[in-house]
């Protein structure tokens, strides 16, 4: 087997990504921390052509070095936001017409893999801080909670992982 060239993967340049049909989706970071997390949201957000990211609280913005270590140039392509408060980015995506999903280990939550997109449906999904997780406000102002099961002795997943794990889920289901 032969290693594809960058050619041969015909990638598209910044502005044209601008025109690339993206999946309804939109990533909330509320109070992530760690900004090779964040950078490498936008990567992967970039790679499964998201609407775009919402940075909020402490999280980082671009332009960061360690932002652009990870994301490597995506934090220019994918389009971004930021709100002090992460209930406003909440309340302005709601009045935006996005279902909002807290991706949480919460009582009653929806398993990922029973978590099917409807046509015409816009989504924005919530990943919170890597130490605390989302604000309980943040979780209680949701439409519903995502939870990605796990059977390991450990709780959670990083922030990066969990992210591209829900990301590639609901691009499978809008773009394959």
């Amino acid at each position: 087997m032969k290693k594809k060239s960058m050619l041969d993967l015909h990638r598209v340049d910044a502005e044209q990504y601008k025109e690339v049909e993206k999946i309804p989706l939109v990533v909330v970071l509320d109070n992530v921390r760690s900004e090779m997390n964040v950078g490498s949201v936008f990567r992967t957000g970039d790679a499964f052509v998201i609407e775009g990211v919402v940075l909020c609280g402490i999280t980082s913005q671009p332009p960061r070095p360690e932002i652009h270590k990870t994301a490597l140039g995506a934090e220019e392509s994918v389009q971004w936001k930021y709100y002090k408060e992460t209930l406003d980015a909440v309340n302005y995506l709601r009045g935006e017409g996005y279902k909002i999903l807290s991706i949480e280990q919460v009582h009653g939550s929806t398993s990922l893999e029973k978590f099917i997109t409807k046509p015409g449906e816009k989504y924005a999904v919530i990943f919170g801080n890597e130490v605390k997780g989302g604000q309980q406000a943040v979780v209680d102002a949701s439409d519903g909670s995502i939870e990605i099961p796990q059977l390991g002795t450990k709780h959670s997943l990083n922030i990066a992982n969990t992210a591209a794990i829900v990301m590639w889920h609901v691009f499978q289901q809008c773009k394959l």
